[in-house]
């Protein structure tokens, strides 16, 4: 059947479905123009050469208008998939922007953590006293490792009863008292024993009884535990 555009207009492709629908709309009105020609009477001849063309154009105008209904059904649908491929596409970006956006947050964070760590490391090292190699220093890192456990004692009490026991000799060894009779000699700064060492030792000092360090915190730490402080010890103890 020939096909009626609108002059200046092409009408789009059309699928499968859409020319189906058509040709069954074609069929129809070419039966009913069939029918109007088969041949009859004079009268019923002149009525249906005059019927003929208003039946043709019928015909076309019912097969234009299943054509459109079809197109835009069509169109329809194609619009619905289409924004839906769109709203998945922006789901996805979103989700996206949202995962790249925590990772970066989280990145911050943990660099931010790891550099407020190394300031505080910083500020601690910094503020960790540094001690000589002295007399002078072993008495003053044994006074705060002693204020940091709570054990009562001075400088003034510490150095006294260092120069009586040793003169400030961390390898000093009495090998003459009854200690040492016994077999247990007094060693170190404050002429410590052994067993006495043991059991007074700080936590955080050395195990070694002639480390100046832990001899005098463990000597504090008994004469704490025996006589109140070291500051309170005045001769053999």
């Amino acid at each position: 059947m020939p096909q009626h555009n609108t002059p200046g207009h092409s009408r789009p492709a059309l699928t499968k479905i859409q020319k189906f629908s058509i040709a069954g709309v074609a069929t129809l009105g070419a039966a009913a123009l069939a029918f109007s020609l088969v041949p009859g009477s004079a009268e019923a001849g002149t009525q249906n050469v005059t019927a003929a063309p208003v039946a043709f154009k019928q015909n076309v105008d019912a097969q234009q208008a299943v054509e459109a209904g079809v197109i835009k059904q069509h169109t329809a649908a194609d619009k619905q998939a289409k924004d839906a491929v769109t709203a998945k596409q922006k789901a996805d970006a979103d989700a996206a922007a949202k995962k790249k956006a925590a990772e970066e947050a989280a990145a911050k964070k943990k660099a931010e953590d790891e550099r407020k760590a190394k300031e505080a490391a910083s500020r601690a090292a910094a503020r960790k006293p540094v001690y000589a190699n002295n007399l002078d220093g072993w008495i003053r890192q044994s006074l705060d490792i002693m204020k940091s456990k709570g054990i009562p004692g001075s400088y003034e009490g510490l150095h006294r009863n260092i120069m009586r026991e040793s003169t400030g000799n961390p390898n000093a060894v009495n090998g003459w008292d009854i200690n040492a009779i016994n077999g247990t000699p007094s060693i170190g700064l404050l002429q410590v024993i052994q067993p006495t060492f043991d059991a007074y030792h700080v936590s955080g000092t050395s195990t070694n009884i002639y480390d100046p360090v832990a001899n005098i915190t463990a000597a504090a730490n008994y004469a704490a535990d025996k006589y109140g402080s070291m500051d309170n010890v005045n001769g053999a103890y």
